[in-house]
């Protein structure tokens, strides 16, 4: 790693920390100055603004991600419990919940959108790579793989992460996907515990 990526390593490292420990909106750039003990000149040499620096904290968070995810397709375990294991790998620990959180103010709704498309873009090779070797088992039966991967992503994304939904969009999605892969009637009903149900919306 040259020095100049070296330290604007060191300086997102910085940034993650004191915005796990202090929140995103109560850290300022004078104080992530401070505490790198460097010139405000060569802060703006490495990003324009704060928001520029979130942005690529969740980048960095998103590639540590990817890269347990690396891991659990090494494993010896089933493919449904490798899919289980990506998407668990994918989500922000819960200490982490609120620099993810902080893509939710309206005034970050653009690096939202970038973010997310930087995670369906990391996740759709991951889970490419275990639903070939699915194929390979007999336990999905379909070609092209990658499209069908990042579909569903983004219907997941639309559905489950941009407001409420119901039981039956739940079931509608997992039917969905189990035909998507050509698996056999039950086999995607797993996903039912991956989805965060506290924006479920309550039976009446």
């Amino acid at each position: 790693m040259k020095k100049g990526e070296k330290r604007k390593q060191e300086l997102l490292n910085i940034a993650y920390n004191m915005f796990l420990t202090k929140g995103y909106e109560n850290t300022s750039v004078d104080e992530i100055i401070e505490k790198a003990q460097i010139a405000k000149g060569t802060y703006y040499y490495h990003f324009e603004s704060k928001e520029q620096m979130l942005e690529e904290v969740i980048e960095m968070m998103i590639d540590s991600e990817a890269e347990m995810a690396n891991q659990i397709i090494k494993t010896d375990i089933s493919v449904p419990q490798k899919i289980v294991g990506i998407l668990a790998s994918m989500k922000p620990t819960e200490a982490e919940e609120p620099i993810k959180n902080t893509l939710f103010q309206p005034e970050n709704v653009l690096m939202h959108h970038k973010v997310r498309k930087k995670l369906i873009d990391t996740l759709t090779p991951l889970l490419t790579e275990v639903v070939k070797e699915g194929v390979n088992e007999g336990i999905f039966e379909c070609d092209n793989i990658p499209e069908r991967v990042k579909m569903l992503l983004i219907i997941s994304d639309g559905t489950f992460n941009e407001g409420t939904f119901t039981e039956q969009d739940i079931s509608v999605f997992i039917d969905m996907t189990e035909k998507l892969l050509g698996a056999e009637n039950g086999t995607m009903s797993f996903i039912y515990g991956l989805i965060d149900k506290s924006d479920m919306e309550a039976v009446e």
